[in-house]
């Protein structure tokens, strides 16, 4: 076994724009290579929220406490990473795994905890070229990832979303909720199919969720006896000095629709009426073509009882 361990040195980068995490420090350490990657960054944000009016599931008119503007040093929809990666062929698989944390900007006040943090991803795949990849763990799900990584504002701010208003958050949300379903970071075992000229498809099973947040008096869904199932198929393509891909993308979870009849949303106080066991779904589609330095992407879903935040959460 090699044991010679080659360190490269890197500096940590503090910019006033965000940079999407690269490779920083690689180690060859025997039969495996660790990645060491992250970014920093920060923004000082304000809003002015002149109109008083609250709009159930509204993003893009943040408010403070006092109920108008809102002020905020912090991320930007990108938020400050540092992840560790490794990887390996071992057995005839390759073989991967991912561990991050996600620090916020942003503090309400040290003694009451420092802010947001966050640990987005710990999962483990392993899988080979020619029959697939299978993946368990956390990771960024795959209903709505293409448009998020495809987002403009990923390395920017775009909507200020709840940032500057009490507790503050890890980040801004971009276009969440204004143009897609975050697609959040969740447990999951999914499979992904070898590379087919470009053709490639994921199936799998996510943590289910609890419940949701749509207003005061909202209804929420708590069924978590089985899992949630989303899928996608893409197709990247080239073409001269043209490139894109194409996407298709689904998601689902029976959900027993209940209404709150209390403004506690989660607490132990809160009280709902009964209600019926439905399946809520969303669909996607979507596309990028980058040419001649621009990069263009259009993306449309349509969804019952999914919310417009998240998938199951709305703001408000």
């Amino acid at each position: 076994m090699n044991k010679n361990i080659k360190l490269a040195v890197a500096g940590a980068v503090l910019a006033l724009s965000a940079s999407a995490a690269n490779a920083g420090i690689v180690i060859p350490a025997g039969d495996w290579t660790i990645d060491i990657n992250g970014n920093v960054n920060a923004y000082y944000i304000h809003n002015n929220s002149s109109d008083s009016n609250t709009v159930d599931g509204g993003l893009a008119n943040a408010k403070g406490t006092n109920g108008s503007g809102a002020s905020s040093i912090n991320t930007g929809l990108l938020p400050s990473w540092l992840g560790f990666t490794g990887k390996s062929r071992q057995n005839d698989l390759d073989v991967e795994w991912t561990i991050s944390l996600q620090p916020g900007a942003s503090s309400t006040h040290a003694l009451a905890g420092g802010g947001s943090n966050e640990n987005r991803q710990a999962y483990l795949s392993f899988g080979d070229k020619s029959w697939g990849t299978i993946l368990i763990g956390k990771n960024l799900g795959e209903f709505g990832r293409d448009a998020i990584l495809n987002d403009m504002t990923l390395l920017g701010v775009g909507s200020q979303g709840v940032v500057g208003t009490a507790g503050g958050t890890t980040t801004t949300l971009g276009r969440i909720g204004t143009g897609f379903l975050y697609a959040d970071f969740q447990g999951q075992i999914n499979y992904t199919t070898p590379n087919m000229n470009g053709l490639q498809a994921t199936v799998g099973i996510v943590q289910p969720v609890s419940s949701s947040n749509l207003g005061t008096s909202g209804t929420v869904g708590g069924n978590q006896k089985s899992p949630a199932y989303e899928g996608v198929v893409r197709y990247s393509f080239a073409a001269n000095d043209v490139t894109g891909k194409v996407w298709a993308e689904a998601k689902g979870q029976n959900a027993e629709l209940r209404t709150r009849t209390n403004a506690d949303t989660y607490g132990s106080t809160a009280t709902y009426s009964s209600g019926n066991s439905e399946n809520v779904w969303v669909a996607g589609i979507g596309a990028n073509v980058k040419a001649a330095g621009f990069d263009l992407t259009g993306y449309y879903y349509n969804g019952e009882g999914v919310g417009t935040t998240a998938f199951l959460i709305s703001s408000g």
